[in-house]
Order: C-alpha cells, then sequence, then structure tokens
C-alpha cells in the first residue's frame, strides 16, 4: 500500500517541484526590481487568493474524491454516478466563482479601500485579482477529476502550462518595462490572469464534454459532508494568510512602514518553499490514496506509517534548509535577507501544518468532517491572539511566532481527537527521536562558531548525513 503512495507521492513530488521552482523564480526576480514595500503589495494579494478558493470550493474537491469511491462501493453504473458527482461538483464552485466575480467588479471601490491606501489609487487591482479567483476556481474540479482517475502526467502538463506561462509574461512584462509604469504591480496580476484563462480552455478537453449541472438531491448528501470542511477549510486558511493582514494592520508607524514589514515576511516564507513543496506534493498523492476503499485496521497501519516517514522526510529537509539558510538567502534580493532569522520558524510551522494534514485523513475518511472544525478554529483563535499578543512588538517576527503557536496548537488537538475517536499506532516516541535529534543538531551548529564559511558548511554537511 505505502508502495503505491510512494509511488503516487514521487510522480506528484518531481512535477510539483519542478512546476513550484520556475514558479518561484518570480520570488528573486521581484525581490530585485521591487521595493520592500511593493512587494509587500504581492505578498498581501496572494495571501489573500487561497481564502478566496478555499470558500468559494465549499469543500468540493475532498467531497469529490469522497463520493467518488462511495460509487463504487454502492456498485451500479459507477461511470455515470461518477460523471454526476462530477457534474455536480463543478457546477457549484463555477456558480459560487462568477457569483463571487460579479460582487467583486461591482464593490470593486469599497474592497480597494478596505484592503488598503495601496488598492485605493488602483481599484482595477481589485478586479484582476476577482477575475483570477474565477478562472482559478472553475479548474479545480477538472483538476481533482485528474487526480482521482490517476491521470498525473496529464494533471502535471497543465499545471505546468500554466506556471511557465505566467512566467514567462511576468518576466517579459518587466524586460519591456511595463512595471516602471503608473500601472506598476498590476502587471504581475493581469500575467496571472492570462495564465488562468487559458489553462481553463486547455483543461475542458479532459471534462469529456460534461456539462455542469447541480443534482439537488446528490449536492444535499454531499454539503452535510462538505460544509464542516469549507468552515474548517476557511479557518485554516485564515492562519495561514491572517498572520500577514495582522502585519498590515498591526505593525507600528505608517502604511509604508507596514507593507514594508509585509514584503519582507512575504520574502522569508518563500524561501521555505521546499517545505511547501514537500507538503504539496504528499498532499496531492495522499488525499486520493486515504480516501479510498480502504479496510479499517488497514487504512490505521498506513496512516501510522505514512506520518513516520513524512517526519523523517521533513526534518531531513528542515536541517537541508537552515544549515545552509545564508545559501538560501541568496533567493531574495540584498534588501530582503535582514528577515531571514525567522526561517526556522516558518520551517517549523510547515512542519506542523503537514503532521496536521495526516491527522486530518481518519475523520474525512470516516465523513466525521465536524471535527475540522474543532481543530482549525481552535487554530485559528490561538493565531490571532498571538498575533495581535506578539506583532505590535516583535513585527514580523512576532507574526512567524504567532503562525508557529497556533499550527503546534492544531497538531495537539488533532493527536487529542485521534486518541480520543479513532486510536492510530502512530510511532510518536519513534517519532520524536528524528524531531529531537534534528532540533539538537541544529543548535550545535547554531552553538558552533567556525572560522570560515567553508569550514562551516563542511561541518554541516556532516551534520545532515549523521
Amino acid at each position: 500500500m505505502l508502495e503505491k503512495l510512494a509511488k503516487q507521492t514521487a510522480i506528484y513530488g518531481i512535477s510539483t517541484i519542478v512546476v513550484r521552482f520556475l514558479n518561484y523564480l518570480l520570488t528573486p526576480y521581484y525581490t530585485r526590481i521591487f521595493d520592500q514595500a511593493t512587494y509587500g503589495i504581492v505578498t498581501d494579494i496572494y495571501a489573500l487568493i487561497p481564502f478566496a478558493l478555499v470558500l468559494l470550493s465549499m469543500g468540493m474537491e475532498s467531497s469529490y474524491f469522497r463520493f467518488s469511491t462511495r460509487a463504487e462501493e454502492e456498485g451500479g453504473d459507477v461511470a455515470e454516478s461518477k460523471r454526476k458527482v462530477f457534474a455536480s461538483t463543478w457546477g457549484v464552485t463555477i456558480l459560487n466563482a462568477v457569483i463571487f466575480f460579479a460582487i467583486v467588479w461591482l464593490l470593486n471601490m469599497p474592497i480597494a479601500r478596505a484592503m488598503g491606501e495601496a488598492y485605493v489609487a488602483h481599484p482595477e487591482y481589485v478586479v484582476i485579482v476577482g477575475a483570477i479567483i474565477m478562472f482559478d476556481v472553475a479548474t479545480m474540479i477538472p483538476f481533482s477529476r485528474l487526480r482521482e482517475q490517476g491521470k498525473a502526467l496529464r494533471f502535471v502538463v497543465l499545471k505546468a502550462l500554466n506556471v511557465l506561462l505566467n512566467v514567462a509574461l511576468a518576466i517579459g512584462f518587466g524586460i519591456v518595462g511595463l512595471y516602471a509604469t503608473e500601472f506598476g504591480v498590476g502587471w504581475v496580476l493581469v500575467a496571472n490572469l492570462i495564465s488562468s484563462i487559458i489553462t481553463l480552455l486547455a483543461i475542458l478537453p479532459s471534462t469529456e464534454r460534461i456539462v455542469p449541472r447541480i443534482d439537488r438531491k446528490l449536492m444535499r448528501r454531499i454539503l452535510v459532508y462538505s460544509l464542516p470542511l469549507l468552515i474548517s477549510g476557511l479557518a485554516g486558511t485564515a492562519n495561514e494568510f491572517i498572520d500577514r493582514q495582522m502585519i498590515k494592520y498591526l505593525t507600528p508607524g505608517d502604511a509604508i512602514e507596514a507593507m514594508s514589514e509585509l514584503g519582507l515576511y512575504g520574502a522569508i516564507v518563500k524561501i521555505a518553499v521546499v517545505m511547501t513543496l514537500f507538503t504539496q506534493m504528499y498532499r496531492l498523492a495522499a488525499e486520493p490514496f486515504f480516501l479510498s476503499g480502504f479496510k479499517k485496521e488497514e487504512f490505521k497501519e498506513a496512516n501510522a506509517a505514512a506520518m513516520k516517514y513524512f517526519i523523517m522526510a521533513s526534518m531531513l529537509i528542515f536541517l537541508c534548509i537552515v544549515l545552509f539558510r545564508d545559501l538560501f538567502a541568496l533567493i531574495v534580493g540584498r534588501d530582503f535577507r535582514e528577515g531571514i532569522g525567522i526561517l526556522p520558524v516558518v520551517l517549523a510551522s510547515n512542519v506542523m501544518a503537514g503532521v496536521w494534514l495526516n491527522l486530518s485523513f481518519w475523520y474525512k475518511r470516516e465523513e466525521k468532517t465536524r471535527y475540522a472544525l474543532w481543530i482549525t478554529l481552535t487554530g485559528l483563535v490561538c493565531s490571532i491572539g498571538f498575533g495581535v499578543l506578539l506583532i505590535p512588538k516583535l513585527g514580523y517576527y512576532g507574526a512567524a511566532w504567532s503562525r508557529f503557536a497556533a499550527e503546534a496548537v492544531m497538531v495537539a488537538v488533532s493527536i487529542l481527537l485521534n486518541k480520543l475517536y479513532y486510536p492510530t499506532p502512530h510511532q510518536f516516541g519513534r517519532m520524536a527521536e528524528y524531531v529531537v535529534l534534528a532540533l539538537a543538531i541544529f543548535f550545535v551548529a547554531e552553538w558552533v562558531d567556525l572560522p570560515n564559511e567553508l569550514l562551516q558548511y563542511t561541518v554541516s554537511t556532516a551534520f545532515i548525513v549523521l
């Protein structure tokens, strides 16, 4: 079973790394052509977009996987049942996306004022972002269908198309000098919008001419399953972006200073791309894998083993980045490297997010998605509480620690719920050994002061081999 998961993770992993690497080439580019405050706009917008995607998708991705599996379990005309699930989930998300864009277009100026001074002069930024979200939401369920059908290559090609277009257009706009115009950073959004439209057109043939159509009876059943996922997804995504918003609104000083802090924070978060990539590629493979037709005990064994190997790989990635963070800092422009001190905290938060992901599969499988509400809402309350306490005093450092605290609380609550309602033989003692060893190596490497970089990198490599 784990061989299948490892294979799928490798397929999605290699492709995801390549695709995301191309996308993250924009980080060193943007941090060299934009100042901290301007890059803060990019950070702000791309922190808000995932929240809108979660809101409008309404948990339909997980619902599509679960109800496709249920169609197989119930028998009959499985192909037709799956087509109906696809048509209904796709129809709901498209309807949501169109309504959302209409609202954003009509209320673009009030929304711009709410987002801050940087947007008031360019409310068209808000409209373009609304359009990007609309087209991205329209592709979500078709992409999920490709994953459910095991068509990893087509999934990868289409994702790569989106990123390659975005990167090429963004860099091309810079070469011809469009970022120096009054519209400025808005061209970043235009590049994204064009790539999103072309991606939707490219994925339509894979839908096999299925028309988005909502089956009301089926949708009632799906919504019972998906609404708790929606609320928990909103809370979970809020945990991902609320730190950026609190930096914008709680940092002492004027709006420019706040956007500068936000730009610094966003740039360092981008350096943690490797950990983010690993969690993302694992999720792409693990979600359809664990939500398929497992027997209960087989599921528990596979989930426990997967968690252990996830921790092992995560701690190795953690060490590879933090012990060579001076090299990773070269990814961003010189003006952004002063924030590199928060990188270990950001990476630790990403590890926690992956652990929480592993601990979420059991209640999704058992259709007890209400537990997701308890976990994510608790995390959101902690994130806001710690953010209000720390950010006014510590700035973006406080944001990093508040996010880590929220992720740690979510993991603790997840473990407690798992032990109470779905005991799984996780090897927490063994996993703790890997974590303690990695942290010990990190602190020793921090303590040792070597006379030159070459010797420091040699010792760091030896630590990683250990």
